[in-house]
């Protein structure tokens, strides 16, 4: 499963894990959104809330793509963070790295559908 989040300047790709929480975010795409900064090391939005269960742990890497159970939040990395025990992995990049940190207003995530 590949995910789009775009915003009117840039699209960054997702490829997205197996897991139960990744399932879920892509049931709940189309999602417009607006997107938050967090930290000096991440953008962050927030979907309905997913089950963890199953899901593994984050390491906080640049690129990937994270959920933060206590927020709720979905985490896009652009540069590393701590790991912990309530950071759970989603997926990781597949494009569009460099645009993560710019990102701001409304972007819209949807699932990635590869022109022929």
């Amino acid at each position: 499963m590949r995910i789009s989040v775009r915003s009117d300047r840039c699209e960054i790709i997702y490829e997205l894990n197996d897991s139960r929480a990744a399932e879920e975010l892509y049931a709940q795409l189309p999602l417009a959104t607006k997107v938050e900064p967090f930290s000096n090391n991440e953008m962050t939005f927030y979907p309905k809330r997913l089950s963890t269960k199953g899901t593994p742990l984050s390491g906080g890497k640049p690129g990937s793509l994270s959920y933060y159970e206590p927020w709720g939040d979905v985490v896009m990395f652009y540069a590393p963070c701590m790991p912990n025990g309530s950071l759970y992995e989603l997926g990781t990049v597949v494009s569009g790295e460099e645009f993560i940190e710019s990102l701001s207003g409304i972007i819209t995530v949807s699932p990635y559908e590869e022109e022929e």
